[in-house]
C-alpha cells in the first residue's frame, strides 16, 4: 500500500509520500486554450504564464479559497502531479491518501474531495482538518488535557482553532489568505503610483518588502504599465508604501483569532495563554507578522521553522500513524 498525504492548496499543492518525504510542491494552476478545456501547461509551467499570455490562453485555478471550484480541472491537475511523482492510475488504486481540509469542512466539500479522489483513481482516502496537521508539523504534542491554539495562514484561506486530541473546542476556516494582500497591493500601487502591475509583481512585493515593522526601509523596483499613458514604467516601492495593505490583512486575521479565543471556556483559555499561538502557513512568513500578532494578542507566538510546509509535514506524520488517524480523522 502506497501512503500519501496531499495538501491541495489554493496557491500550492504539496504531496508527501511515506518513505520519501515531500515529493512535490507546485502552483495549483492550469493553463488552458481559451474557450476550450484543452490543457497547455500545469503547475509551475502554468504559473510562469500568468500575466504573460495572449487572449487565446486562460489560467485556471481549480482550488480557490480552500474550495474545489472546478472539479474536472482539479482532477486533471492532481492526476498530472501524481504521475509526476511516479503514481499512475494503477499505483493510485493501491494508494491510501490523507487529504488536508479546512477547519469545519462541511459534507459538501468532503463530497467534492471524494469525487476528486475517484476521478484520480485513488484507492482509499481520509480527511483531517488543517489545524491538527499544522500542529503535528511543528512537533506540538497533542493530548486531551492540554489544549493548543493554532493559526495556519495560507495563500487562499486561514484556519484558526483551539483544540486537544479530543477534538476542536473552537475554530474557524475563513476565505482570507495571502492572495488578499496581493490584490490589495495591486490596487494600492495603481492609486499611489498610477502604475498597473500584475499578480506576479504584487506577490514579489509582498515577499521582498512586505513587513509589519514600521521602521523597515527595504525597497525594490517593480515594473508595470502607466495607467495614463499606457507605456511601460518602473518605480521603487518601499516597505512603508505597502504597509497599509499588510496591516489591514493582519488586523483581519487578529479579529478572527480574538473571536475564537472569546468562545473558549476559562480552563482552555488558561492553557492557550500558557502555550501560546502556533503560527504556520506560507503567509505566516510575512516579515514581522509573528511579532505583530504577539503584541495584539498579548501572547507568545511560536512560528514554525518552515511555515509553508507545516501542514504537509504534519499530514505526512499522520498518514503513517493509525492511532492519530483514529483519534482525529474526520468521519465520512
Amino acid at each position: 500500500m502506497i501512503k500519501l498525504a496531499i495538501d491541495l492548496g489554493s496557491s500550492v499543492t504539496k504531496i508527501f509520500k511515506i518513505g520519501s518525504g515531500i515529493v512535490l510542491a507546485e502552483p495549483s494552476c492550469v493553463a488552458v486554450a481559451s474557450g476550450t478545456r484543452a490543457v497547455k501547461a500545469i503547475g509551475q509551467e502554468a504559473k510562469l504564464l500568468i500575466g504573460k499570455t495572449a487572449e487565446y490562453t486562460t489560467i485556471v485555478f481549480p482550488v480557490f479559497e480552500a474550495d474545489i471550484v472546478d472539479g474536472p480541472m482539479a482532477a486533471v491537475m492532481l492526476t498530472y502531479f501524481l504521475k509526476k511523482i511516479g503514481i499512475g492510475r494503477a499505483q493510485a488504486k493501491r494508494s491510501e491518501v490523507l487529504f488536508s481540509v479546512p477547519c469545519g469542512a462541511e459534507t459538501e466539500l468532503l463530497d467534492r474531495y471524494a469525487r476528486l479522489a475517484a476521478a484520480c483513481n485513488i484507492g482509499s482516502f481520509r480527511f483531517m482538518e488543517t489545524p491538527f496537521l499544522a500542529a503535528l508539523g511543528q512537533d506540538v504534542p497533542l493530548s486531551e488535557a492540554d489544549p493548543m491554539f493554532v493559526a495556519d495562514i495560507g495563500g487562499g484561506s486561514t484556519n484558526i482553532a483551539a483544540f486537544s486530541l479530543d477534538g476542536i473546542i473552537a475554530g474557524v476556516g475563513i476565505n482570507l489568505g495571502g492572495g488578499n494582500i496581493d490584490s490589495h497591493i495591486i490596487d494600492h500601487i495603481a492609486r499611489s503610483f498610477n502604475l498597473k502591475i500584475g499578480l506576479q509583481s504584487s506577490e514579489k512585493l509582498k515577499r521582498t518588502v512586505g513587513s509589519l515593522y514600521t521602521g523597515d526601509a527595504e525597497k525594490t523596483i517593480v515594473n508595470g504599465r502607466d495607467v495614463t499613458t499606457g507605456r511601460p514604467r518602473a518605480v521603487a516601492v518601499s516597505s512603508a508604501d505597502i504597509y497599509p495593505c499588510v496591516k489591514a490583512f493582519a488586523d483581519k486575521v487578529i479579529r478572527y483569532m480574538l473571536l475564537v479565543v472569546a468562545k473558549l471556556p476559562a480552563e482552555v483559555s488558561a492553557s492557550v495563554y500558557r502555550n501560546g499561538i502556533f503560527l504556520s502557513g506560507g503567509t505566516a512568513a510575512l516579515i514581522g507578522l509573528d511579532d505583530y500578532i504577539a503584541r495584539a494578542m498579548q501572547m507568545d507566538v511560536n512560528l514554525a521553522d518552515e511555515p509553508q510546509m507545516a501542514v504537509i509535514l504534519g499530514a505526512g506524520r499522520a498518514v503513517g500513524n493509525e492511532d492519530v488517524l483514529d483519534a482525529v480523522a474526520l468521519e465520512y
